[in-house]
């Protein structure tokens, strides 16, 4: 599998060297402490003193940095204007645009869930990063987890990434014809016109290939699987699994305590 075809980064850090299902057990933790904690600051101190020192403890802080300004902060801002202009039922006017009002209330939940957005989307770019889908793959079967369902959780996870290297490289084979792709937005946007067949039509036919190459592996057969990579799960993956787990048990018992 190429590295290419997923968000992965090798790096020899603590982090990467965690059992894949710790991680898994890590980033619901932290997103089930993102919206379920009853306390107003859990998901920014979250996003900034968990995940943030979490990702230079992984060795990929600049490509998380670098994935959350291009992909989540400007959804979230978008999400935080919205939610500050439109949502009902605030009572302290703090600006008035012609018919719409900002309120206290309105920031106030807007930023609470901007922040919780942020601190999902945050974890999960924080575990792809750091976790190769093959080695996921292989842990969940050794566990007895369906291969049919595995194989859609690694497929969903790469879609993205072979999406965008299948669109580079037609678009490096229409820039070899000498299409321009590189002018200004107009000429962009004409030129996204003759790349979305292409990537269509190709996106299909390799399904049809893929399908028909894990079928060639035995992809369907019932007798035991074995793998080429051992995945370890050392005594200090399950204690923090279980340490992940009372965390999110106390989380919902607040939860329940102070509602």
């Amino acid at each position: 599998m190429h590295e290419r075809l997923s968000f992965y980064i090798p790096r020899s850090s603590t982090l990467h060297q965690l059992n894949p299902l710790t991680k898994v057990t890590l980033t619901f933790t932290l997103i089930i402490l993102a919206f379920f904690s009853p306390w107003y600051w859990t998901a920014p101190l979250l996003a900034v003193g968990v995940i943030l020192p979490l990702s230079a403890l992984g060795q990929v802080l600049r490509p998380y940095l670098s994935a959350a300004a291009r992909l989540v902060l400007p959804a979230v801002a978008f999400i935080f204007v919205m939610q500050s202009l439109f949502l009902p039922g605030g009572q302290t006017v703090l600006v008035r645009l012609w018919l719409l009002e900002v309120t206290v209330e309105s920031l106030s939940a807007a930023f609470l869930t901007t922040t919780r957005i942020f601190a999902m989307v945050s974890a999960f770019i924080l575990f792809l990063l750091t976790t190769h889908p093959s080695h996921l793959m292989s842990d969940l079967t050794r566990r007895k987890l369906p291969a049919a369902f595995a194989y859609v959780i690694i497929s969903t996870l790469q879609i993205i990434p072979q999406m965008q290297a299948k669109a580079q490289t037609i678009m490096d084979a229409q820039r070899a014809r000498g299409l321009d792709t590189e002018s200004g937005f107009i000429r962009r946007v004409q030129a996204l016109t003759p790349l979305v067949g292409p990537l269509v039509f190709g996106s299909l036919v390799e399904v049809e290939e893929r399908a028909i190459a894990i079928e060639a592996r035995g992809f369907s057969s019932t007798r035991p699987k074995t793998s080429l990579h051992e995945i370890p799960d050392t005594p200090r993956d399950r204690a923090i699994r279980w340490v992940l787990l009372a965390l999110i048990v106390l989380t919902f018992a607040s939860k329940l305590w102070l509602s």
